[in-house]
């Protein structure tokens, strides 16, 4: 090849490499000149003027303090020794009528100086063996024949040979409020006594218990109540009690929901049993059970609301009117019967020697007639 070809081809390939070089180092973008323009930008639109609720208002500044929760350690201090622990033991059977002994524990609070205790008739029912332990660590055994029961509220009271014990004043639960710091002291778990705190939930509760049993004028709690706590007292914050421990709704997710007999509702019983052994009551001297659809069906009834008659007291006011087995009681006074429930309110309302219209069925007749209610029997086992 000849010197100018050559030189011909370094020319040229040196003009390539100055022609691609700087393409390879240097992007550049063509815009079209119509998407370069800047578009005018509008006025906002006018807008109604902002009417404030309070130009002035201001927050209010916390002072960094609240109301002081009561204290319920001093609450505590004052009831606990006068909180008791009831141990029992009740003989049953086994499976194969064996007889064994069974142990149970409840608690108690002392309402007088001189060894007088109450607790629930529940706690104690069917022991044969009952002992006491005091605050200080004391035992004391129960005299079975000095135990005063009624079972129809649930209480009963207890005597034990000891003298200036500290005893608890007594509330009044009418007064209380719902939503009122409440305190639950007693034996839980059978554990010792041990105090759980709460509020006033609702009043004037109706309960009814496992055995068919209606509890009135309850106090619900929210204050923890466990087995053991049955006959402790609920006490104010003043340290006096305002309900006796009854009974919990033990069911999967229900919480806070404790009973309380009120003091309202106590007390005059506590009376009675003190000063009589037994509670008075005025008495029909019947025996009753709650109409349904399957007891009239049963009984070939004609009604299936009301209250059956299964038991007539011989020489009760009953059968001095001429009531009868499977009579059917609809109404007291021209007021509707239609459960147990009603009746035991009413009798409860009514006073010794009252006279009662009852209207009644006797297969396809009604009938109405008049009985004149007398005091209740004094129960054989006092």
């Amino acid at each position: 090849m000849s010197k100018l070809s050559l030189k011909s081809l370094v020319l040229s390939l040196l003009l390539l490499a100055a022609l691609v070089v700087p393409s390879a180092c240097t992007f550049i973008e063509v815009i079209p000149s119509e998407l370069t323009t800047t578009a005018p930008v509008s006025a906002p639109a006018a807008t109604a003027p902002v009417t404030p609720i309070s130009p002035a208002w201001t927050p209010t500044v916390m002072s960094g303090q609240s109301t002081q929760l009561p204290n319920i350690a001093d609450v505590v201090a004052l009831v606990k020794p006068s909180v008791v622990a009831i141990n029992t033991e009740v003989v049953t059977v086994d499976f194969f009528n064996r007889p064994y002994s069974q142990k149970g524990a409840g608690s108690g609070w002392i309402i007088d100086k001189n060894g007088i205790i109450v607790t629930n008739n529940h706690v104690i029912e069917g022991a044969k063996t009952i002992t006491v332990t005091l605050d200080d660590g004391r035992n004391l055994d129960v005299d079975i024949s000095k135990i005063y029961t009624d079972a129809l509220n649930d209480l009963a009271v207890l005597k034990v040979e000891a003298q200036n014990l500290p005893a608890l004043k007594v509330g009044d639960s009418s007064k209380i409020r719902v939503g009122e710091w409440v305190v639950a002291i007693g034996n839980a778990l059978g554990q010792g006594i041990r105090a759980t705190e709460g509020i006033v939930s609702r009043k004037g509760v109706s309960l009814s218990e496992s055995q068919g049993q209606t509890l009135y004028n309850l106090v619900e709690t929210s204050a923890a109540i466990n087995p053991g706590n049955s006959g402790g007292p609920l006490v104010n914050m003043a340290g006096e009690v305002i309900g006796i421990t009854s009974a919990k709704v033990a069911e999967v997710g229900v919480e806070g929901m404790g009973y309380a007999i009120s003091s309202e509702t106590a007390v005059p019983i506590i009376q009675e049993l003190v000063n009589n052994g037994y509670v008075v009551r005025p008495w029909m001297g019947v025996g009753l059970y709650e109409v349904s659809d399957f007891i009239a069906t049963r009984f070939r009834l004609s009604v299936n609301k009301g209250i059956m008659i299964t038991e007539v007291v011989q020489g009760g006011p009953a059968e001095k009117a001429g009531l009868r087995l499977n009579d059917v009681i609809v109404a007291i006074d021209s007021k509707d019967v239609t459960s147990l429930d009603d009746f035991t309110k009413m009798l409860h309302a009514a006073k010794i020697g009252q006279k009662m219209t009852l209207s009644y069925y006797r297969g396809t007749a009604k009938g109405t007639v008049e009985v004149t209610l007398t005091e209740s029997p004094r129960p054989s086992s006092s």
